[in-house]
């Protein structure tokens, strides 16, 4: 995978700019209200790949279990070793984004055809990813999910839909619906709040 376009895309999301100090200014932030807050929280690891969900359980961006959604959780371990197990490449997008200073050193994702659960993690660059198609995904109105093989995903392609894509397209357009998502997953969330209460009255 090509790093430079990869951090390119991240820009996209318009959640970090010029503005936004260094790594070494945002260490030196000790409160809340700095991006020193978005740095992720586990020690650094250089094999986060290992036991992956058993280390990162919850995605530090919306909360959503990694296990329960193993068929779209992703892993991004940055160039200081610092790595981030989110539940999606929505939230992956965040976290490029809110990491602007630090160099992703390798990124995972599922293989969603794969019959083992949880599904296994391989580097993006290998993996194909179906754009589109009409198959639930995490996190997002337009599904993005990602196969090991192109032939596997050119069969899903002809069942459901989409258009096959590499990780830098598929990144590309997590960016550009990041707008429709979020007020996708504020509506499911308000109306899950609604639920619990009314349940909890009744």
């Amino acid at each position: 995978m090509k790093r430079r376009e990869m951090l390119k895309l991240s820009a996209l999301a318009g959640l970090a700019s010029a503005a936004l100090p260094s790594v070494a200014q945002a260490e030196s932030c000790q409160t809340d209200g700095t991006p020193n807050q978005f740095i992720p929280k586990k020690a650094a690891d250089a094999n986060p790949l290992e036991n992956d969900i058993e280390k990162y359980q919850k995605c530090p961006y919306c909360g959503m279990d990694r296990k329960e959604h193993n068929k779209t959780r992703m892993l991004v371990q940055y160039s200081d070793d610092l790595a981030d197990g989110v539940c999606s490449i929505h939230c992956l997008a965040l976290s490029l984004s809110l990491n602007i200073d630090r160099e992703p050193k390798e990124i995972w994702g599922p293989d969603f055809a794969a019959s083992v659960e949880p599904r296994p993690l391989l580097p993006v660059d290998k993996l194909t990813y179906l754009l589109g198609a009409d198959l639930k995904h995490a996190m997002t109105k337009k599904s993005k999910h990602s196969f090991a093989s192109a032939d596997v995903a050119k069969e899903f392609q002809a069942k459901h839909g989409g258009t096959l894509v590499n990780f830098n397209d598929a990144l590309r357009e997590s960016y550009l619906g990041m707008a429709d998502d979020v007020m996708m997953i504020r509506k499911n969330r308000a109306e899950r709040r609604r639920r619990a209460m009314e349940k909890k009255q009744g």
